[in-house]
């Protein structure tokens, strides 16, 4: 038992004392440290082995390091986003040559002189490093240095500028699905309520069978359709339950056929996808209750893709004009933008406007997920 305890104890010791990788990252202080040690650590061994001489190496980089970080960070958080981001590049191109030369003179004709020579290497460090070459070897590295801080800075803009972007793209997205949503559910429970109301005026004894497939309805449209997908099992069960309240409202004067085949185990769709056409069937289709209306629903299940026929009579003049309407105004708009949106490039969708009939066809795949 006693060993038991002291193995979690040193678990639990290694476990806090390892690093966390993920914190390191989004520390730019700890970041920018790294970077200026590794910078120091690189060149001191470049130019300690071209020297033979590291101590030295390394002391004349730490001495020049603070004017170099001035120039990296005047460069990074002055000069680049007040010149080079806003396409002032002549501007950004003389400022940067300008600074560059004053920090690269303080460096070769105040620094080596006065410090570096007279105290690190007297013996190394040669009248040779305050010539004209000298100074323009200077001049280019400091380029190199510039330059690669400059590429880091534009490739970290770039990356927070594209997250910002698929950001405001996908908080759009979101934002244009709810509201699309949004405008089926007003409308769909109006011609429930509607349908309700007949009957409650007739004293129907079914009314409590249509409040019941209601509040059930209700439920779905509540809780299950907030998600992005759903079963497809629920979402047909709600057809279901939508095409029974309809049967109760419309009785012997319309005859409604609805076939599903195909295995839906396991297949997920966004909700209320498939409602528009088949509250169109009714709506515009047989709410004049005419004789011999019909509207027929076929669900065909075919792998991962999935076939939606509607079909319903043109019942009147009145039925005609109510269809044509849907297909040309902001029902099936509104069923088009959701397709585009949620399933580009993985859909097809037909419309037949017969002089007898109005038919929809959707063709969906829709994938596992």
């Amino acid at each position: 038992m006693e060993a038991k305890i002291d193995a979690e104890r040193e678990l639990e010791v290694r476990t806090w004392s390892l690093p966390d990788l993920r914190n390191i990252t989004q520390n730019r202080l700890v970041l920018h440290l790294l970077f200026w040690a590794g910078y120091v650590c690189f060149f001191g061994l470049l130019y300690g082995s071209y020297i033979d001489d590291y101590y030295n190496a390394f002391m004349i980089e730490l001495i020049e390091l603070p004017f170099k970080m001035t120039l990296v960070y005047f460069n990074m958080y002055f000069l680049m986003p007040q010149y080079l981001l806003q396409k002032r590049y002549l501007e950004f191109a003389i400022y940067l040559l300008l600074m560059m030369m004053a920090i690269g003179t303080l460096m070769q004709f105040v620094l080596m002189p006065l410090l570096i020579h007279p105290l690190i290497c007297p013996t190394t460090c040669t009248e040779d490093n305050l010539t004209l070459y000298r100074f323009v070897r200077n001049i280019l590295n400091l380029g190199y240095l510039v330059s690669i801080t400059a590429a880091i800075y534009l490739l970290k803009n770039w990356y927070s500028h594209q997250q910002s972007t698929q950001s405001l793209a996908q908080d759009k997205l979101e934002a244009e699905l709810k509201f699309l949503k949004g405008q089926i559910h007003p409308h769909f429970l109006f011609n429930t309520l509607n349908s309700l109301y007949s009957l409650t005026l007739r004293k129907a004894e079914k009314a409590p069978e249509v409040v019941l497939k209601l509040s059930g309805l209700m439920d779905y449209m509540l809780y299950d359709a907030a998600a992005a997908k759903v079963a497809l099992e629920k979402e047909l069960n709600y057809i279901q339950n939508y095409i029974a309240l309809e049967r109760i409202r419309y009785g012997d004067r319309v005859d409604i056929t609805y076939n599903a085949t195909g295995d839906i185990t396991g297949k997920q769709i966004a909700p209320m996808m498939l409602l528009p056409f088949v509250e169109n069937a009714f709506k515009h289709g047989v709410s004049t209750e005419t004789e011999n209306a019909w509207i027929r629903v076929d669900v065909k299940v075919q792998g991962e893709k999935l076939v939606v026929l509607v079909e319903n009579c043109k019942c009147g003049e009145q039925a005609s004009a109510s269809n044509r309407d849907f297909a040309s105004g902001i029902g099936l708009k509104n069923v088009q933008r959701r397709l585009e949106l949620l399933y580009e490039g993985r859909y097809s969708l037909e419309v037949e406007d017969e002089p007898e009939s109005y038919a929809v066809r959707l063709e969906l795949e829709l994938g596992q997920d």
